[in-house]
């Protein structure tokens, strides 16, 4: 005979309703907070020039166009920005991955004798740095100016990430299953590739999101190492798109036409910001149950 179970509700205190409401309020509020600049922007984006000149658009697009896209994507450089910074990303998201994961996987290993004198290495450079000056001149003595190299070899590894790797090997993967490894007689290749990595997923999934996005917004490095304007990536591009459409709108003696550019300067800005965080926000939701995780579980450092 099965027996019914019968759930009873815990019955919450005054106090404890107070301080739920006061989470949820708070929130509701965050999320506002969150959301409404996004929606503000993709609304701003595809109304009227006129529209957002006059501060009309408040939540949803008045006047509905994209004559701000057709104009920004009628360049052709915008194309090419695209493909470089997909290639960037790609290539040098990689590229570090592979060097965080082979830095960060030894230093993990409690029979690495030399891992706490390289951990002092690597947490001394996220202190200080050559400046930009040496750095210039190492990327240019190597031969790496205006070339994508340049782009993707000099920050191939970020100690901050590094660190988060190895913690989450320290946390994660019990030493029992090196040690078993390696009565099996498999190398310290074969440990990485066989039992470490599948079980590094979400850190992989974090670190690898993290480092696409900051190649992706990278936009500094591009400025000084690059000359090629058929190498820039997507951020220089768009930057330029914003300073020629710049005007000086003292030098225009017609009213209705100050205005028009105005307006057009401001839709552009808006065009431009959807379509530069377009990729990364596509690509978020398919990595985020990796991210959380990943980032739970690399919380702690040491």
């Amino acid at each position: 005979m099965v027996e019914n179970v019968l759930v009873k509700k815990i019955n919450q205190s005054a106090g404890d309703r107070v301080f739920m409401l006061f989470i949820y309020l708070f929130l509701w509020s965050a999320l506002i907070m969150v959301l409404y600049p996004l929606i503000y922007v993709v609304s701003s984006s595809l109304s009227s020039s006129h529209a957002v000149t006059s501060g009309q658009v408040w939540l949803w697009p008045v006047e509905p166009n994209i004559s701000a896209y057709i104009r920004i994507f009628q360049n052709k450089q915008v194309l090419t920005g695209y493909k470089n910074s997909i290639i960037y990303a790609c290539i040098g998201t990689t590229i570090n991955v592979c060097i965080t994961l082979m830095a960060a996987y030894p230093l993990s290993r409690k029979d690495f004798k030399c891992s706490g004198l390289l951990m002092k290495f690597f947490t001394f450079t996220m202190l200080f740095s050559g400046g930009l000056i040496p750095i210039y001149l190492v990327v240019k003595n190597l031969g790496m100016i205006d070339t994508m190299w340049a782009l993707v070899i000099p920050n191939a590894m970020q100690v901050y990430y590094m660190i988060i790797a190895k913690t989450f090997f320290n946390m994660s993967i019990p030493e029992e299953l090196y040690e078993a490894s390696d009565l099996d007689g498999c190398s310290e290749f074969g440990i990485l590739w066989h039992i470490a990595l599948p079980l590094s997923k979400p850190i992989i999934a974090v670190i690898s999101l993290m480092y696409a996005i900051g190649h992706w917004n990278s936009y500094f490095n591009a400025l000084i190492y690059l000359k090629t304007q058929t190498l820039f990536p997507l951020q220089i591009i768009l930057r330029n798109i914003l300073i020629q459409n710049n005007v000086d709108l003292s030098m225009i003696a017609d009213m209705k036409t100050a205005m028009e550019l105005e307006g057009m300067r401001d839709l552009l800005k808006y065009a431009l910001i959807v379509t530069a965080s377009l990729p990364i926000l596509a690509i978020y939701p398919f990595a985020q149950k990796y991210f959380i995780k990943g980032m739970m579980i690399g919380a702690v450092k040491g």
